[in-house]
């Protein structure tokens, strides 16, 4: 028995190599095309190189052996890669925009800075009445993360995020409708 397993190790072992020089080869066969094509929608050598690894990363934890026309798979999750990138560089970029824009507005009076506690704690109070779901939905939201992120936090599909997130929204402008609505007759 013990020989045979030896014998099955040694094939899957083989198999391995066999396998490992088949992607080297569709690597050093596709790659250069890869980039070419992913440099004609970034315009940047390094990142088309990224962009390329990242491609050839998602193929070999795909099952790749299968895959029928290997040029089309290749191009098409480039392709998609390359604009995913772009999108996310895009958002990154306007997340630093709107954080420097946030801090040049920093520099603001007492006054200013007063009323900015003041609506602050307003929001955390009407936070604190909010349900755990509700709350972590907006945080993170509002904190840049996107609809896959959100989802995966709070252990739901990523489609039903927006639906989730719109409900959450009412429920905190109606809590805070209601503080607001007793604050100002406590005045009275």
């Amino acid at each position: 028995m013990k020989a045979t397993v030896i014998e099955n190790t040694n094939t899957t072992s083989q198999d391995h190599d066999a396998s490992y020089i088949r992607f080297q080869q569709l690597f050093k066969t596709y790659y250069p095309r890869v980039v070419r094509k992913v440099m004609t929608i970034v315009k940047n050598k390094q990142a088309a190189e990224d962009i390329a690894q990242e491609v050839f990363m998602k193929l070999y934890h795909t099952d790749w052996e299968t895959i029928e026309h290997m040029s089309a798979w290749l191009m098409t999750t480039a392709v998609n890669t390359a604009y995913n990138d772009i999108r996310s560089e895009k958002r990154h970029k306007a997340r630093e925009e709107k954080q420097t824009h946030y801090s040049e507005q920093a520099v603001a009076s007492i006054e200013e800075t007063f009323m900015i506690k003041e609506d602050v704690t307003e929001v955390q109070e009407v936070l604190k009445k909010l349900t755990e779901r509700d709350r972590t939905i907006l945080l993170l939201k509002y904190s840049g993360y996107n609809y896959y992120d959100i989802a995966s936090a709070i252990h739901v599909e990523h489609t039903s995020v927006g639906s989730l997130l719109a409900r959450a929204k009412m429920r905190f402008k109606s809590t805070y409708n209601q503080m607001k609505g007793e604050g100002s007759s406590e005045l009275r």
